[in-house]
């Protein structure tokens, strides 16, 4: 089962928007009986950084910003018609996560993007750009196992996550938001309970653009925008992994700009505070080439052009 709602909220919520619906599932009401760690001391949010007066006079833009602190277990329509969330998942990864920055940067707009960690710790000059030019970092696990795999034990899944978050933060030099979105969009229900302990937020999304499935940019602009039209607003899942990403997002960010579209940008009140013992491992883990060792063409390889 997927997350229906747009963004699931596991710990306290604070909203600078208005219009807010909030919702839970019978399955949500259930994991919201489950006992409660105390919470961590909140940590204090980092200053957004200065950004330029945009020199496009027809970008595409913010619409608005959205703060998000956490409610427990709540679900969240907040976007109004005709507004979109733009994330990007799996990065980060040479030029195509830097094209996409590049895009984003031409139309004054901005993202969330969901790193992987292993990949966090490959590229984390490539994450510090996606920070510094002002867009919400998450994360999407440590290696992007698929958490409902029955193999996996439940400290195995608590790992992938909260390994993730370190790895994410020891790219960046400072703590991640506390957004998170499960591989493959499947969240064991243990799992989302133990993200409500973390005040972790769990993010789904409106429309696939099944971009990782594409063999062009083109289609990535028709599905997306196929669905987007027929929603009228909606969070849009893409990947900065994938070429076809990159070179598709001018088009498609000139496609929302015409058709009336206007971008709402997300980040948190405060960072998510992360685990010692997984920040002793990361810290410990980057001194041995399996970590610090980028990956080599026998592992990643270019299908087609």
């Amino acid at each position: 089962m997927r997350i229906a709602a747009r963004l699931i909220f596991a710990g306290v919520v604070s909203l600078c928007a208005s219009g807010a619906a909030w919702s839970q599932t019978p399955a949500q009401k259930g994991a919201a009986a489950a006992p409660q760690a105390a919470p961590a001391p909140t940590p204090a949010a980092a200053p957004a950084p200065a950004k330029a007066p945009c020199a496009n006079p027809n970008a595409l833009g913010i619409a608005r910003i959205v703060e998000i602190g956490f409610e427990h277990f709540k679900q969240l329509d907040f976007l109004r018609d005709k507004e979109v969330v733009l994330t990007f998942d799996d990065g980060p990864w040479p030029l195509n996560t830097p094209s996409v920055l590049k895009t984003l940067a031409e139309e004054c707009t901005t993202g969330i993007f969901f790193s992987i960690g292993k990949h966090a710790t490959y590229y984390p000059e490539i994450l510090k750009q996606v920070a510094a030019a002002g867009h919400t970092v998450g994360t999407h696990t440590w290696s992007h196992a698929t958490l409902t795999n029955k193999k996996l034990t439940e400290q195995q899944r608590k790992d992938e996550i909260e390994k993730g978050f370190s790895a994410v933060k020891w790219a960046l030099g400072t703590s991640p938001s506390p957004f998170f979105r499960f591989p493959a969009l499947q969240h064991p229900p243990e799992m989302v309970t133990y993200l409500g302990t973390r005040n972790i937020a769990m993010f789904s999304c409106d429309l696939d653009s099944f971009d990782f499935k594409a063999s062009k940019p083109q289609q990535v602009i028709d599905v997306t925008m196929k669905k987007l039209d027929k929603l009228g607003k909606g969070i849009i899942l893409m990947h900065d992994f994938h070429k076809h990403t990159a070179e598709a997002l001018p088009e498609l960010l000139h496609r929302l700009k015409a058709g009336g579209y206007k971008v709402v940008q997300m980040r948190a009140k405060a960072p998510v505070q992360t685990l010692a013992q997984y920040d002793e491992e990361i810290l410990k883990d980057a001194k041995l080439p399996t970590v610090s060792s980028r990956p080599v063409s026998s592992v990643v390889q270019t299908i087609s052009e």
